[in-house]
């Protein structure tokens, strides 16, 4: 999600859902089909273009504190770059459900998507249907620090761009924390730590990329 400050107490709210994404563009060029916005500068040069081809994204125009008046805002959990280790533990130890399908949920912990999930489960070695609660205090640590190293090493990378029309900055540049995947989307494909074919399984619905050898499901494992 996105905010902009806009004067007079009033704020915009974007959420890019699956593919939406702000462009800067020449004010005088073409505009793509799927832009549904678009703002313009001062200067009349520019303008700021909010593109999304599958129309799942939404734009709120808010008056006052956006957090009292969007569900969505109000009900994310801390920002994974944010939360410190002993308050990660604590969501951890009350949650019953399945890691992978922790991560994922916003309200736990927001901004980790399927991608950067199972990108961290595999840097902490640790299987992808492992109930939250069970982890030991040495592998709530590990996870806790691959999630870090994870979510800054693809920011520093730009991302990841999957397709061609996928995920780009606001200058259209494409990512490349996609060569740096260990994992996501390479089923079938050896680990590059072990050699073990990559599985996908499907946990809470989304897709789930793991290696079976070096993300042991056993809770003796690195636990």
């Amino acid at each position: 999600m996105l905010l902009i400050e806009l004067e007079r107490g009033r704020t915009l709210v974007f959420h890019l859902k699956m593919t939406g994404q702000f462009l800067l563009a020449a004010a005088a060029g073409p505009r793509d089909k799927h832009v549904r916005l678009v703002m313009r500068f001062e200067d009349g040069r520019n303008e700021l273009c909010f593109r999304d081809v599958r129309k799942f994204g939404f734009l709120l125009c808010l008056d006052g504190d956006p957090e009292s008046a969007c569900g969505e805002l109000a009900g994310l959990g801390p920002e994974p770059l944010e939360i410190g280790l002993p308050e990660f533990a604590a969501v951890l130890k009350a949650s019953r459900g399945r890691i992978k399908s922790l991560l994922l949920d916003q309200t736990k912990i927001a901004g980790i998507g399927n991608i950067y999930a199972d990108e961290t489960l595999f840097d902490a070695r640790i299987h992808p249907e492992k109930p939250a609660f069970l982890l030991g205090a040495g592998a709530v640590e590990r996870l806790y620090r691959s999630m870090r190293k994870i979510l800054a090493s693809a920011v520093e990378a730009g991302g990841s761009t999957l397709t061609d029309a996928g995920y780009r900055d606001a200058d259209g540049n494409a990512g490349g924390f996609q060569f740096s995947h260990k994992v996501y989307d390479r089923k079938g494909e050896p680990c590059l730590v072990c050699g073990t074919r990559i599985r996908m399984m499907r946990i809470g619905g989304r897709s789930s990329h793991f290696c079976p050898k070096c993300q042991r499901r056993s809770a003796k494992a690195r636990a």
